[in-house]
Formats: structure tokens, C-alpha cells, sequence
């Protein structure tokens, strides 16, 4: 039997009394350890669970299924997923695999961050797409998180921005040698996320692409949370211009776009994140501010007013 464990968020003991029973009799155990993190740790999972735990990184999920898989016909084998075992396509593909082997699997399912999300006060069926928001390079800048954003936004839905990870992550240099050599682990924070968004934003406004700036902007309310379902949990409220600059520590982060017009009671929970008041911060948000095309148009009807009246 082939197991696919959920871990839950943040402490060894998260995981389920089920999944714990199964992950102490299985011949092999499986910790992926790419799509996301446990602040824990491996060393703190194996002392709980009483044995060793096999480290399975993107290159070995990927491209050594079949040795995962191994004897799972006749043995007991578990993977272990920080979250939910679905919060991830590349499960579904072993799961895919272990039917195509004829292998019998089972999955126990586990709190993730697509329903914990619910801590900073926002209802779950108020969520429209999740987006994912990857790290930037000199030559590569993805947009199209900008527009199921800006979607939602317009369907009157809060958006679950998912922040990149990069673990073992192959040096460009290294692609072109025998050996590989890889980068330092990454994890993008709330505050790296807002600038990407606010940089992207004024990149369209002055392309003149972006004609919706009245619903995104840089004074949008956004919501920080970081470490959720630990004791070091952190929430944040506050304008996207005012996210660049905060610091909420260690990963793994989420970045929330909420609705422009939030339910009075996801407001009120809401507002103990927030050092401003709310309200005023979305009705700010909301107030367009005079193109400069407008100011000049000002300037020049006042000017030929005062000519006519001299």
C-alpha cells in the first residue's frame, strides 16, 4: 500500500492520529521536501515519529517515482506532505503513477494554507482563484498572476497569492557541467511579493495598459501572514505600499488581495491586524487621484477664465 500523508502546517504533532499510525509501521517514510516547508524541521518529525525519514527532493519526486514506488505492492510505504497531499500537482501525477503500476493508495488528508487562511477573518467562499507570484530575474518577469488577480478583484473575491520557494534550485552555470551545483534556498516574503505587484502595477499604469487602477492600486489594503498554524504565527494588514516595507519574518509567508469590499464582519476581525482603521484605508483606496492630464486641463481653464475677466 502506498500512502500519501498530510502534515499539516507547523508542528510535528499536526499530523493526524491516522496518518501517525501509519507512518510508524511503514517499511519506508518519505519526507517531500521542495513544494513547501515545516518550520520545524526534519530532525524534530523523526524524533516524534521514533524513525529515520527519507529526504525526497524535487529531482527524486520527479525523475525517481519508480524507486519511491518501489515494493509498494507488497510493503507499506508513506509520503509525507507539509499541508494537504493535494496542495500540489506533482502528487497527483505519483498518485497517477502508483494506478498505472496497479499499486493500491490511500490519502489522508490534513489542514493546509488554502483553508487556514480563515485566521485572518476572511470567509473561505469569499476566495476566488489562487494565484501563484514566482521570483523575478533580469530576463524573466511573469505577469499573468496581475490579471486573475485583478479578476477576482472585479468578481468582488479576495485573492490567495501562494509566495515562491526555491530549494535546491541547479546554478544556470552548473546545466552546462557533469556536476551539479545548486543555488542557496529561497523564499519569498510578503514584503518582496508587494514590490513585485506595486513595480508591475506602475509598469502597466505607464504603458497605459492598466485602465482598472481605481480597484488596484498602491493603497489597496493587502494582508500578510506569515508561519500560519505556528506559534510564531504573524498577520499583517495594511496598504500595499506599506507591505514593501514590512518585515514578518521567517517563511513561509502568504500575501492576501482582499475584495474591495469586504464583509463588515471580515472587517471587524480583520481590523485587530491593522495598526490604521480599515475603513478609511479602503476608502482611500478607492479615491483616484487626479492624472496629470487633469491637473493641467485645471491649469489652463483657470488660466483662460482669468484672461476673460481682465
Amino acid at each position: 500500500m502506498f500512502y500519501v500523508i498530510g502534515l499539516g502546517l507547523g508542528d510535528p504533532k499536526d499530523i493526524t492520529v491516522k496518518g501517525l499510525e501509519v507512518v510508524k509501521r511503514c517499511e519506508r517514510v518519505y519526507l517531500e521536501s521542495y513544494t513547501s516547508i515545516l518550520t520545524c524541521g526534519q530532525e524534530k518529525l523523526e524524533e516524534f515519529y521514533g524513525r529515520p525519514l527519507i529526504l525526497a527532493d524535487r529531482e527524486l519526486v520527479e525523475q525517481g517515482a519508480d524507486d519511491i514506488l518501489a515494493n509498494a505492492d507488497s510493503v507499506e510505504i508513506a509520503f509525507l506532505v507539509v499541508g494537504d497531499p493535494f496542495g500540489a500537482t506533482t502528487h497527483t501525477d505519483l498518485l497517477l503513477r502508483a494506478k498505472e503500476k496497479k499499486i493500491p493508495f490511500q490519502v489522508i488528508h490534513n489542514a493546509s494554507i488554502m483553508n487556514a487562511v480563515g485566521c485572518c477573518g476572511l470567509q473561505l467562499y469569499h476566495f476566488g482563484e489562487t494565484v501563484s507570484i514566482p521570483y523575478w530575474t533580469e530576463n524573466w518577469e511573469p505577469d499573468s498572476f496581475y490579471d486573475k488577480i485583478i479578476a477576482n478583484i472585479e468578481h468582488g473575491l479576495h485573492t490567495l497569492c501562494l509566495l515562491d520557494i526555491r530549494v535546491k534550485e541547479p546554478t544556470l552555470e552548473s546545466l552546462c557541467k557533469k556536476k551539479r551545483e545548486y543555488q542557496p534556498p529561497r523564499f519569498m516574503t510578503c514584503s518582496e511579493a508587494a514590490d513585485q505587484l506595486f513595480r508591475l502595477l506602475h509598469k502597466r499604469k505607464e504603458c497605459g495598459h492598466d485602465l482598472r487602477s481605481h480597484i488596484f492600486n498602491d493603497r489597496t489594503v493587502v494582508i500578510g501572514l506569515a508561519r500560519v498554524g505556528h506559534e510564531t504565527q504573524q498577520i499583517k494588514a495594511c496598504s500595499l505600499k506599506d507591505m514593501r516595507k514590512t518585515d514578518l519574518g521567517p517563511p513561509l509567508h502568504s500575501l492576501i488581495i482582499p475584495a474591495v469590499e469586504m464583509h463588515p464582519l471580515e472587517t471587524e476581525y480583520l481590523q485587530q491586524f491593522s495598526e490604521e482603521d480599515l475603513k478609511a484605508l479602503q476608502k482611500r483606496a478607492l479615491r483616484e487621484e487626479p492624472t496629470n492630464i487633469f491637473k493641467l486641463e485645471t491649469t489652463l481653464d483657470s488660466t483662460s477664465t482669468s484672461n476673460s475677466n481682465n
